[in-house]
């Protein structure tokens, strides 16, 4: 079996930033061409999402959120901000962050705060987030990082995992230096970062050339 690890130098990290730094900052260089899944995504994001949202027992908060990866805030945007009455962004280009001030609008003033960093370096407040959402950026680090997102959450708190799922094994993309695996590695990965799988879905209706995408609650 391919090895849940894929060990990386420091060029893996720094090619991924050389590759986002010549990526426009729109809707359409975010998501690598498909634009026109934006809303699907989005839509399968926000009923995954309102399944856990809520008050009474084991419901998690909607005060603040944070949105990995962020890039220019589509996911803020259109599934964080109408839910939470914060969000917090990262994202390892600052022109991403930058372009997300005015591509948010009015609803900016609701951004605590843009932080401007890999997630293999980021560690999150403590206690801060009632829900973390990371989708499409898991790298090599993913346990390391979970961990610190699990001492980030508030009360019921959750992690949301959102990415493509290979068919088999671990798929490294050398252009973007992003990684593909399948589900019983990102499922091992996120046992042996302590948290349990509350929910899974695979996301629906997205073109059938490109791989599953499978989102994943987390406590």
């Amino acid at each position: 079996m391919t090895s849940v690890f894929v060990i990386y130098d420091s060029s893996f990290y720094s090619n991924a930033e050389g590759y986002w730094k010549d990526v426009p900052p729109t809707v359409e260089g975010m998501l690598g061409g498909y634009g026109s899944i934006s809303s699907i995504d989005i839509n399968g994001s926000k009923a995954f999402l309102q399944k856990f949202l809520g008050e009474g027992e084991g419901k998690t908060g909607m005060t603040c959120a944070l949105d990995c990866g962020a890039g220019i805030g589509r996911i803020t945007k259109r599934l964080l901000l109408p839910l939470f009455r914060t969000v917090d962004l990262v994202d390892v280009t600052q022109e991403f962050l930058d372009k997300a001030k005015t591509y948010l609008g009015e609803e900016s003033k609701r951004v605590g705060h843009y932080f401007c960093s890999g997630l293999q370096d980021f560690v999150p407040e403590s206690g801060r987030y009632d829900v973390i959402w990371i989708q499409w950026v898991i790298d090599d680090h993913l346990v390391d990082f979970l961990q610190r997102c699990q001492k980030a959450l508030r009360p019921n708190g959750l992690v949301i995992i959102k990415d493509n799922v290979s068919y088999e094994g671990v798929v490294p993309d050398e252009v973007d230096s992003s990684v593909c695996r399948d589900l019983e590695i990102v499922r091992s990965l996120v046992r042996r970062a302590g948290l349990s799988i509350v929910h899974e879905e695979q996301q629906m209706d997205f073109p059938k050339e490109i791989y599953q995408v499978h989102t994943l609650a987390l406590r």
